[in-house]
């Protein structure tokens, strides 16, 4: 919270914050704007309108409340909902089915790591009505064994386990006519260098090698195995993102520009400086981080909220991060615990 808003909040009467709360509470609710009139029916005490019209006006200066020009009612400003959220917000729990389903659909047995990452997001797009996302984490851990396997005339499967017993697989572009021993000789050529380190720590070396031709490969053998690591990397050793439910988010706006604020926000974060960014981010504090429109430069003029969490290694590193992207206007009481659970769950499933 900043200080501004920590003071107006320490200002604000019981009166006022009570109002204050029903306007957010309507606004998360039907996102249009509320008049005094129908405010002085929703509040626990009774007040005459012309008083609840004095508090909004007060409220307006303080600049948690604004007035549309299409309505005389008021909506909550981008620094009202971070008041709200951080002072006034009553943050309720899971119920256990929703901790159940979030369970039944994250379970990592059978599952690959970005499998298992897309079942995640899947989950929370479903249970959160909003777009979700994770920055998946690179691979950091030991490697026990790494093999191609052909899968057609062109391609062919990467298949990596860690010594940890977590299973990855990458597809990859094989040259026309490779002899299935070129296969069989970037198979024992990586594992004899590979096994105990991580892929990072042997990536660099290993394309080194082959770049000034001192591995003892032939030409078409060195193709299979720098693309092997540079898929099974990203290219570069960033993060990757999956999203899940753009729709959803789409489906809650209805002007051309805020659908084109909101595709530009993917745009962004699909550039891998930015995921790095977001995932920085969420380093910055311990547990659920809340980012509301434009407060921060990651959303620019989105007009979104995002609410996300990190999610750990058994070393306590945070190797990733997993929320939702919504209107402002989400329920946070609902969807910040939800996101909590689930990063929580991601970090005992990755060890």
């Amino acid at each position: 919270m900043t200080e501004r808003s920590n003071l107006a909040f320490v200002e604000l009467s019981e009166r006022s914050r009570e109002i204050f709360r029903c306007v957010v509470d309507a606004y998360v609710n039907t996102g249009s704007p509320v008049g005094s009139a129908m405010l002085a029916r929703m509040l626990s005490v009774p007040l005459s309108p012309a008083t609840v019209r004095n508090v909004m006006s007060d409220l307006e200066t303080a600049g948690l409340l604004y007035s549309p020009h299409t309505s005389a009612g008021r909506l909550p400003t981008e620094a009202g909902l971070r008041l709200f959220v951080d002072g006034i917000l009553e943050i309720g729990g899971l119920s256990e089915l929703e901790r159940k389903d979030i369970e039944r659909q994250c379970k990592p047995e059978g599952h690959s790591m970005q499998e298992l990452l897309a079942e995640a997001s899947h989950a929370l797009s479903g249970l959160s009505a909003c777009a979700s996302l994770v920055v998946a984490p690179k691979t950091e851990r030991a490697l026990k064994h790494i093999e191609f396997v052909q899968v057609g005339p062109r391609r062919a499967l990467v298949v990596i386990v860690t010594e940890d017993g977590i299973v990855e697989n990458r597809i990859i572009e094989l040259p026309l006519g490779l002899p299935s021993s070129t296969l069989l000789e970037a198979t024992n050529y990586l594992t004899a260098r590979l096994v105990g380190r991580t892929l990072q720590e042997a990536r660099t070396e290993i394309l080194a090698e082959i770049h000034e031709h001192r591995a003892q490969l032939d030409e078409l053998a060195s193709r299979v195995v720098a693309e092997g690591l540079a898929t099974w990397s990203g290219g570069d050793g960033a993060a990757s993102l999956i999203v899940r439910g753009q729709a959803r988010l789409l489906e809650d706006v209805t002007a051309v520009e805020e659908i084109e604020r909101i595709r530009a926000l993917f745009e962004a974060l699909e550039r891998k400086e930015m995921l790095n960014r977001l995932l920085s981010l969420s380093e910055e504090a311990q547990g659920v981080q809340i980012f509301i429109g434009s407060e921060n430069e990651l959303f620019g003029l989105s007009g979104c909220s995002m609410i996300v969490s990190p999610f750990r290694n058994s070393r306590q590193q945070i190797v990733g991060a997993i929320g939702v992207v919504g209107p402002t206007r989400i329920n946070y009481a609902r969807i910040i615990p939800m996101v909590d659970y689930t990063a929580q769950l991601i970090g005992r499933f990755i060890g």
